[in-house]
């Protein structure tokens, strides 16, 4: 697979990642291990040299996997992972709000690197903007565990540009993960001017709508309490149906160009900046070779142009998260 260097820094990784959450977390009951295990290193043997996974993610659970499955394959791979939420595993779904204190950082550092198997953290996260803790706190501390050998890059994830900036002035900020596809372009404003700006990467997660921008998911789709898209505006049955527009526009350019919906939607993000690379998530190796074949599918200005112009003719009906989860993005 082709590689890419997020923004200006010298990580470079596969033009498309896999996030690794929803094999331990969020959409549905944990997947089975053995079989998750296979499917990353599968991902290894196609090319995927760039995984996402996070301490939250399970809690804890995630990590594990992802330590134990690439082990073997360490040096070939980049493993990022994120910090920053308070755990509490007494809470439904052991999240119970934010904690970036630079001691609390610290430890979670020294506990991921025993979950991940590895003496170092290639991409470390704060997962969210923790509005109690001056960022530039929270990117000392980061500086500080890289000076230590403990992480090699700095990131932030759903950060505003000024919170960006003040960040990267204490330490370069290597990348930013953020929701950005084709049903959620709020990065295209500020951002990712910004970004280009300082010379960060873009990590988009969610690139193809949890599952939506696929077209496997119809309007009379029931989802299970512990799937997290349950509890989603966008995912109520009267958003998907109003929401269906864009899958047929997707579709149609899909067909004309002898490929799926997924693989435009994953294609267009590749299309927009040679610093962005995508992180789609998925527990099936169907999906996962589909998601692979998208760095190859050939967009040229005008169809990148038409896609946009399509999807701009379209309001997607539905907040990306519930208001109280919204207020957490810092966006």
């Amino acid at each position: 697979m082709q590689k890419r260097k997020l923004g200006r820094s010298n990580l470079e990784v596969s033009a498309i990642g896999l996030g690794c959450m929803g094999m331990s977390f969020s959409y549905g009951p944990p997947k089975d291990k053995q079989e998750m295990t296979s499917l990353l290193r599968a991902a290894v043997e196609r090319g995927i040299t760039f995984f996402d996974t996070a301490e939250a993610y399970g809690p804890f659970i995630n990590e594990e996997l992802v330590g134990q499955a690439l082990a073997p394959f360490r040096r070939q791979v980049v493993i990022a992972t994120k910090f920053g939420f308070k755990i509490d595993l007494t809470v439904e779904r052991g999240l119970n709000g934010l904690d970036s204190r630079p001691e609390h950082i610290r430890q979670v550092a020294d506990d991921s690197l025993k979950r991940l198997k590895t003496d170092v953290i290639d991409l470390f996260y704060q997962h969210r903007v923790d509005p109690n803790v001056p960022i530039e706190d929270v990117a000392g501390a980061v500086k500080e565990l890289i000076q230590a050998g403990k992480v090699r890059h700095f990131g932030l994830s759903e950060a505003g540009v000024m919170t960006i900036r003040r960040a990267h002035a204490v330490q370069p900020v290597t990348a930013l993960q953020s929701e950005y596809s084709l049903w959620t372009r709020t990065p295209e404003k500020e951002v990712i001017p910004a970004l280009e700006e300082l010379g960060i990467g873009l990590v988009p997660y969610s690139p193809l709508g949890r599952g939506f921008l696929t077209g496997a998911i119809k309007e009379s789709a029931a989802f299970d309490r512990s799937d997290f898209r349950s509890r989603l505006p966008r995912f109520t049955p009267e958003a998907l149906k109003a929401n269906q527009a864009l899958i047929d526009m997707l579709g149609s350019i899909a067909q004309r160009k002898k490929t799926t919906s997924a693989q435009i939607a994953l294609a267009w993000l590749l299309g927009q900046k040679p610093w962005i690379v995508p992180i789609p998530g998925t527990t099936k190796l169907r999906r996962l070779e589909e998601n692979i074949g998208a760095a190859t599918v050939e967009l040229s200005s005008d169809d990148l142009r038409d896609i946009a112009a399509a999807a701009s003719k379209i309001t997607v009906h539905g907040d990306r998260y519930p208001e109280h989860l919204e207020r957490m993005t810092g966006l």
